[in-house]
């Protein structure tokens, strides 16, 4: 590791003890700006990446709730507002049994350069509870989500924090936040996106991680002279993102063979169809069953406990969770063909992976790149709630794939190495730094 990086990380792990999410996330963008603020001592001066590093502010809070059984339980809630140079704090809401302050941290620090990328007005934050919406009743979510936004309603605002779903807050439980707010502030306003189109949602933002990350993989694809067009597709999941990437890969003429959870995966060579993909969105949305119900409806192979990293591909798309490929399975990817990585999951490659990824040239799509459409659309919807008008379906997709060729463009502007390869680490990274460091140089210490 570069001396200088090192010395920096030092100094992050003993004011941030025992997060290593939040390390990992800060050491893979230490790795590529800490050089490029050398040779630009202005951000240096001004410890730009130290104050980019440290959030603005921290909410923690208690969310007690009762269950259906009338005991009362608690959970705790959290809210990092990272950095606001840009714009309003934005980032998801996560409810799952495994967030903590690191995990949440690390998303949030993500969420200040993908942000920036996109080119709207947004700042970075993430939020969310070690609440597990799974096995919990419809009035059980209700609930808890009404006790949670209780708390949190007096933190944020359409030109504070608007925060967004991920993990574990899909629209059911936008919309009980939503009503919560509402009912407590006497103002129906754009506090939440990823709201139902019938209230201030907009077409397109179910979708728009999942199209977003395919449009990116497309991209990088188009460097090459090449398309998606015939590519066999691995992919992750099988939540709103996996479901959206396998639809628009098969609309471009991909292939998807993989979809998983946290059981396993299902392996169908024939490729996952319209038809079939109606089956997994009815499984998993409605009926919220397990993806080994796919294998045993088509009769394909199902691998308990496993990832779907070891099939033959072209391009895989991890749309899961963080640190799921690791580097002996980056490498195993790359034996078997895969020369495409685009990711819809937050930080789902461990930096082995990355390494591997990098040292093998194919071509890599990080997550604060390849699946940004998500915030971009949630951003083009606090556009219309602002002007109160929806633009159609066309409209809004159309502006999601200008934002990610111009995400990707960044990219490349940035990380185009002399030898003709594309870091897009390192172009996701610098370009998305500059606009962040520039504006808190104009703000002054604040």
């Amino acid at each position: 590791m570069d001396p200088r990086v090192e010395k920096f990380m030092a100094s992050i792990k003993a004011r941030n003890p025992g997060e290593n999410e939040f390390h990992q996330a800060v050491q893979e963008v230490a790795e590529s700006l800490i050089p490029f603020i050398e040779e630009n001592p202005k951000y240096k001066h001004a410890k730009i990446l130290e104050r980019i590093a440290e959030p603005e502010r921290v909410i923690l809070f208690r969310v007690p709730w009762l269950d259906d059984k009338g005991e009362i339980q608690i959970n705790k809630g959290y809210r990092i507002e990272m950095n606001s140079a840009i714009g309003p704090y934005k980032g998801g809401l996560r409810f799952h049994p495994t967030v903590n302050l690191g995990i949440l941290k690390f998303l949030a620090f993500e969420q200040v350069f993908k942000n920036s990328l996109t080119t709207l007005p947004m700042g970075g934050g993430k939020g969310g509870s070690d609440f597990d919406p799974k096995g919990k009743s419809d009035n059980e979510v209700m609930r808890f989500c009404q006790s949670f936004m209780t708390e949190l309603s007096r933190h944020i605002g359409p030109n504070t924090d608007i925060p967004a779903g991920d993990i574990g807050v899909g629209g059911r439980e936008i919309g009980y936040l939503f009503g919560q707010y509402k009912r407590l502030r006497n103002e129906f306003t754009g506090i939440l996106t990823g709201k139902g189109i019938n209230w201030g949602g907009s077409l397109i933002r179910p979708e728009a991680t999942g199209y977003g990350a395919t449009y990116f993989a497309q991209n990088m694809l188009e460097t090459r002279g090449d398309t998606l067009k015939g590519k066999v597709v691995t992919i992750s999941g099988s939540g709103n993102v996996a479901q959206f990437a396998c639809q628009k890969v098969t609309e471009m003429g991909g292939k998807v063979v993989t979809l998983s959870d946290s059981s396993g995966y299902i392996y169908d060579p024939a490729g996952i169809n319209e038809d079939k993909l109606a089956y997994v969105m009815e499984l998993k949305n409605v009926r919220r069953g397990r993806i080994k119900e796919y294998a045993e409806k088509y009769g394909v192979e199902y691998f308990e406990g496993k990832r779907p990293w070891d099939i033959k591909c072209d391009v895989a798309m991890p749309n899961a969770t963080e640190n799921e490929i690791s580097g002996e399975e980056a490498k195993e990817l790359i034996r078997n063909g895969c020369y495409c990585v685009s990711e819809g999951a937050n930080m789902p490659s461990t930096p082995d992976a990355i390494t591997a990824y990098l040292e093998a040239g194919i071509l890599y799509g990080p997550g604060k790149a390849a699946n940004a459409g998500g915030v971009a659309v949630s951003g083009l919807e606090m556009t219309q709630n602002s002007m109160r008008l929806a633009w159609t379906r066309e409209e809004v997709d159309t502006r999601l794939q200008v934002i990610m060729k111009n995400i990707h463009d960044t990219c490349v502007k940035y990380g185009k190495q002399q030898d003709g390869y594309i870091n897009y680490v390192m172009g996701a990274n610098i370009g998305g730094f500059i606009k962040v460091a520039d504006s808190m140089l104009a703000h002054g210490v604040v």
